[in-house]
């Protein structure tokens, strides 16, 4: 499917490359090609690790999954105020998810959904099949869902290394270039003061799914930060979150999304 995608119909190739060039320039034009394929690759590979939710078991995430860094997630989860997780579109994000609903914390991942009922009932029905609940990103009522899922001590996730214009963006840098990152997850880590944990998901070549928790990202730097410099702030930071991440594994991330428009 990768080769297809990328070699035989080239679907949104320039994109790719593109966004490799302004991202990581130090990388070679084979470099960027190779990197190219393989993202096509995980991408392709995490719509069947959705497939896989509905079967899994205690000894299928035993045998294939590795946590790294736990013991960041279970003192975040000390403070009992909730946890808002910061992550991005790399390696198997609903996989994770649903592992660690299942055998964790539970998780509300905040998404869009489907205008066709019948694609969005069966990819959230796969999506959900563990324990994963599901915000939906355009909800009128999505605050309230948010905020009683933290005061019930669970999981909220927020995506955010896509593209996000007004009203709900904020102007912000990613890899040093202006672009626009959606601000909900800096309003809400200052209203409620629950702590922020990165995480994100990537397959080694032994085939094992490592499920990664980075440490808590402290925000006390912008604690006397009036609202709009402290979302612009925190986004800030989240973003460099997130490029530390990509950087580390260029070819799980999802090149092919338009990053960098301009933010209007």
């Amino acid at each position: 499917m990768a080769f297809l995608w990328i070699d035989v119909f080239q679907i949104r190739k320039k994109v790719i490359i593109k966004n490799l060039s302004l991202a990581l320039p130090e990388k070679t034009s084979a470099q960027k090609v190779k990197i190219s394929r393989q993202c096509m690759q995980n991408i392709c590979r995490s719509f069947f690790d959705v497939i896989k939710i509905p079967t899994l078991t205690d000894q299928w995430i035993k045998k294939n999954v590795i946590f790294e860094g736990l013991e960041n997630f279970h003192k975040a989860n000390e403070e009992k105020k909730g946890i808002l997780f910061l992550s991005l579109h790399l390696g198997s994000g609903d996989l994770a998810a649903a592992i660690i609903s299942r055998d964790i914390l539970l998780c509300h991942i905040i998404t869009k959904r489907f205008k066709n009922l019948f694609l969005d009932s069966f990819w959230f029905a796969l999506r959900g099949a563990s324990k994963t609940q599901f915000i939906n990103a355009h909800s009128k009522k999505n605050a309230f869902d948010i905020l009683t899922a933290l005061k019930k001590n669970q999981a909220v996730v927020f995506v955010l290394d896509q593209f996000m214009g007004k009203p709900y963006g904020i102007e912000s840098d990613f890899f040093a270039v202006k672009t626009g990152t959606a601000y909900g997850l800096a309003l809400f880590a200052k209203k409620t003061q629950s702590p922020v944990v990165c995480i994100y998901t990537y397959w080694s070549p032994n085939d094992k799914l490592h499920i990664c928790f980075r440490e808590r990202i402290d925000l006390s730097l912008f604690s006397s930060d009036n609202d709009e410099t402290y979302k612009r702030n925190a986004t800030n930071r989240f973003n460099l979150e997130l490029e530390a991440i990509i950087r580390k594994h260029p070819e799980h991330w999802m090149w092919i999304h338009r990053r960098w428009k301009k933010f209007e």
